[in-house]
């Protein structure tokens, strides 16, 4: 009969400086991000004589839902939510289909000079979008589009389909190009190859795109600055800086629409959350 020593205890990892280091900086960094949300939700619920006051960083004697109330029924807030989702719902779709049928035709359909335009439409992403501001200004004043939605769909749309085709080039890569033979081989053409074959495995793709570009567009403040003018062409994000008390500014009101305006791009996150951390980690399929 076999001996059956017993099993030896298990030895404790050796301890490590540089992760807690590590973890002392990343609980650092994560309670300063925090700070600026933290403030915000206490100037939601507080009264504007607390604010007034410098009581800014502790708790509310009595939570004030009064602001939140005043956002909820003003209807030039109604009109900011209708403005921006006239602007980020379409320019989300529009910049992410220009992005997948330009990463199709790079992934999948090379032509002569295909790799010298990829880097020429990439490259949109590196300069900063202040230098276009006068010419664009002009351009769509000569047009008479200045203080309507339309500027601001169009240059959303635009500077999105730099990074919406460099990701779908990419992950259209990573599908094995015996699919799209196989069926167009059953007679399929490239529109159907990219609708019923391609696209189907590009959800965790799409789902990132559709998610960064819905959160960039709703918080952006630069465009609707600088082409909207009246009140009611506002988007959300101007309209918080618009928001004032009689007498001062109304920062517990600003605080509450702050948080108001944060809970669609939080739905679209929970939303795709599933495709979103996939997408992170695309391109993983295998031929």
């Amino acid at each position: 009969m076999a001996d059956q020593s017993p099993a030896q205890p298990s030895k404790p990892k050796p301890f490590k400086p540089w992760r807690a280091a590590i973890f002392v900086m990343l609980l650092t960094l994560s309670v300063l991000f925090l700070l600026p949300t933290t403030g915000v939700l206490l100037s939601s619920i507080k009264t504007t004589r607390e604010i007034a006051l410098g009581d800014l960083w502790s708790l509310p004697t009595a939570f004030y839902l009064g602001n939140f109330v005043e956002v909820l029924s003003n209807p030039a807030v109604h009109q900011y939510f209708v403005n921006t989702l006239l602007i980020t719902v379409p320019g989300t779709i529009a910049s992410t289909g220009l992005g997948v049928l330009a990463g199709y035709v790079f992934a999948k359909l090379p032509f002569r000079g295909a790799n010298a335009l990829f880097l020429v439409i990439v490259a949109g992403m590196f300069f900063p979008p202040q230098v276009i501001l006068v010419p664009l200004f002009r351009l769509f004043n000569s047009m008479g589009l200045i203080d309507t939605l339309w500027p601001v769909f169009i240059v959303h749309t635009a500077l999105g389909i730099p990074i919406c085709t460099l990701l779908m080039r990419n992950f259209f890569a990573t599908v094995p190009t015996a699919l799209r033979e196989a069926a167009i081989l059953e007679g399929a053409s490239e529109w159907q190859v990219l609708t019923r074959v391609v696209l189907p495995l590009s959800l965790p793709a799409l789902a990132v795109l559709g998610t960064l570009q819905f959160t960039w567009i709703w918080n952006d403040f630069l465009w609707p600055l600088i082409f909207t003018q009246s009140d009611d062409k506002r988007t959300i994000m101007i309209g918080i800086v618009n928001l004032k008390g009689q007498y001062s500014v109304a920062w517990g009101v600003q605080g509450a629409l702050s948080l108001v305006a944060s809970l669609p791009t939080l739905f679209v996150f929970l939303f795709f959350q599933r495709y979103f951390i996939k997408g992170m980690t695309m391109g993983a399929v295998k031929g």
